[in-house]
């Protein structure tokens, strides 16, 4: 009877949060590798793009994880941190867009919307996890708004594979991966916006006089 009452007790919800934040980070950081491997196959800029992207979200998910029960100075540092990485990798992406314009590539679109289909259906199912938890504290609201990006960016690549089929030209796979990484460079910049507001609430400025190196406050 004691035993039965214990195991259908709501999840604290820090547990929840680390529940839904493990799967979200796993699936993501298994994406990130079938992403990349498949845009380097598939000679592919949207799904390299993508593939980033996912990496940016199981980079966050693993600073969130971090952040579940920890003050409210460290979650705000945690959210400025993920808002940090998003906006270099897409400046990363914007850069290999300019040297593919140079070199060239040759996309595969069955294998870009397929690929992209799939982190499709992963990001749906983390999306709705999330949704859940996406009012709660800064680094829970980064988390959400990245996976927010990955779906626009998965109906970016698989419409932009539709187009190298319909056209054979490589510039729907440029013209997807500048598009994602320019999407994911907003994104970075609302959520160190939200991280800014969150320091200033909780009167960072007066709390820590000698901030962590390389973290701006």
């Amino acid at each position: 009877m004691i035993a039965t009452m214990t195991r259908s007790r709501p999840l604290h919800p820090e547990a929840r949060e680390h529940r839904v934040l493990a799967v979200a980070l796993g699936l993501n950081a298994l994406m990130f590798v079938v992403g990349l491997v498949a845009g380097l196959i598939a000679e592919s800029l949207g799904l390299l793009a993508d593939a980033l992207d996912m990496l940016a979200d199981a980079l966050a998910y693993g600073l969130s994880l971090a952040a579940v029960g920890r003050p409210p100075i460290f979650k705000a540092r945690v959210a400025t941190m993920s808002g940090t990485l998003l906006l270099a990798l897409g400046g990363g992406i914007l850069l290999d867009a300019g040297r593919r314009l140079v070199t060239g590539s040759d996309p595969e679109s069955a294998v870009m919307m397929a690929v992209a289909a799939l982190s499709l259906a992963v990001n749906a199912t983390v999306i709705r996890m999330l949704t859940r938890l996406r009012k709660g504290e800064v680094h829970l609201r980064a988390a959400w708004l990245f996976t927010r990006a990955d779906v626009v960016a998965n109906l970016g690549v698989i419409l932009s594979g539709a187009l190298v089929l319909l056209t054979g030209s490589r510039i729907p796979d440029l013209v997807a991966g500048i598009a994602i990484g320019l999407y994911v460079m907003r994104e970075a910049w609302e959520i160190l916006g939200r991280a800014r507001r969150a320091r200033g609430g909780i009167g960072l400025r007066a709390r820590e006089p000698f901030p962590a190196p390389g973290v701006d406050i």
